[in-house]
């Protein structure tokens, strides 16, 4: 149902981004990512390195590494994908948002709801690099 190819938006030396091989109907499971989490307090470690641009916040105490494909949906504020936590899985599960034609890439939304236009913590901290 879905493949890793080369995306023209992602920012990351990798240039990676998640596409359908398939029409995607509204609300079907695309994706369930296996987790590993650890305490907030860890984060600190892991954001030292490029492992901390790809964590999820996982609940009010918990950051998580994504595994599979979870790590490499790109960034949209008009996402046709969205996901869900599923702490009794350790998962976190992606669904179509809207219908999803072959070929397509699957966006999310970062800020977690698909309707939020919050600015994004990278878009943050590289204007503040910007303006030193």
């Amino acid at each position: 149902m879905i493949e890793i190819r080369t995306s023209q938006l992602s920012n990351g030396e990798l240039n990676r981004g998640v596409f359908a091989t398939q029409d995607i109907a509204e609300g079907a499971l695309i994706h369930e990512a296996p987790v590993i989490p650890y305490d907030n307090e860890e984060h600190v470690h892991i954001e030292k390195t490029i492992i901390g641009d790809y964590a999820f916040e996982y609940g009010a105490n918990h950051s998580a590494i994504l595994l599979g494909y979870g790590m490499l949906f790109n960034h949209s504020y008009t996402p046709n994908t969205f996901y869900e936590l599923n702490f009794d899985n350790l998962t976190v599960d992606f669904f179509a948002h809207s219908d999803i034609k072959a070929g397509e890439e699957l966006l999310i939304n970062y800020n977690g709801e698909v309707d939020c236009e919050d600015p994004l913590w990278f878009n943050e901290e590289q204007e503040a690099k910007e303006a030193d």
